[in-house]
């Protein structure tokens, strides 16, 4: 009883912090794409120790509570269609050659981006993205979209680190085992 009564206390604290990241994400206004990615982070520890399940509610209830809660819709939706990255990234690590591996990461990548360029558009109607589209030449949006993908590999490397860290230092320090 006592493992299960901490893995219930560690995503729920965790969770609680991944929201908050994303709560601040919405107040400046230059980490749409950083505060994300910081709450994927804060809930790696909730896969590790509780399992793919449970860290998939906790992916689900940050999703929700951004969806709800964060005024940058664009933020929520990253986090929303990326946050479930790391339960997906040890299955896809499993897959055969590297570069097999890359090409699915970067497919799930560009097909993620549209999704969420999609749903801000058509779904929630914000007719300044879509202008704003409409004034950026192919070039720009090619090389942010460059961008984005190298963006995302240094992403896939961070979790895999911090996944490394967290069982041969911090594990021990909050576990003590």
């Amino acid at each position: 009883m006592h493992v299960k009564s901490r893995q219930i206390a560690l995503s729920g604290i965790l969770t609680a912090l991944a929201v908050v990241i994303l709560l601040l994400g919405g107040l400046m206004p230059l980490s749409t794409f950083c505060c994300p990615m910081l709450a994927m982070l804060v809930l790696l520890p909730v896969q590790e120790e509780c399992g793919p399940r449970i860290a998939g509610t906790a992916w689900a209830a940050v999703s929700l509570l951004a969806l709800l809660l964060v005024p940058d819709q664009e933020l929520a939706l990253f986090y929303v269609v990326f946050g479930w990255y790391p339960l997906l990234k040890s299955h896809v690590d499993k897959c055969g050659s590297r570069l097999v591996r890359i090409l699915i990461k970067l497919l799930f990548c560009a097909g993620s981006i549209v999704l969420i360029y999609a749903l801000l558009i058509f779904l929630f109607q914000l007719d300044a993205l879509a202008a704003e589209f409409r004034a950026a030449s192919l070039a720009l949006t090619a090389a942010t979209l460059g961008m984005g993908f190298v963006t995302f590999l240094v992403l896939d490397e961070l979790i895999g680190r911090m996944q490394c860290l967290w069982h041969q230092k911090l594990r021990k320090r909050f576990f003590g085992c």
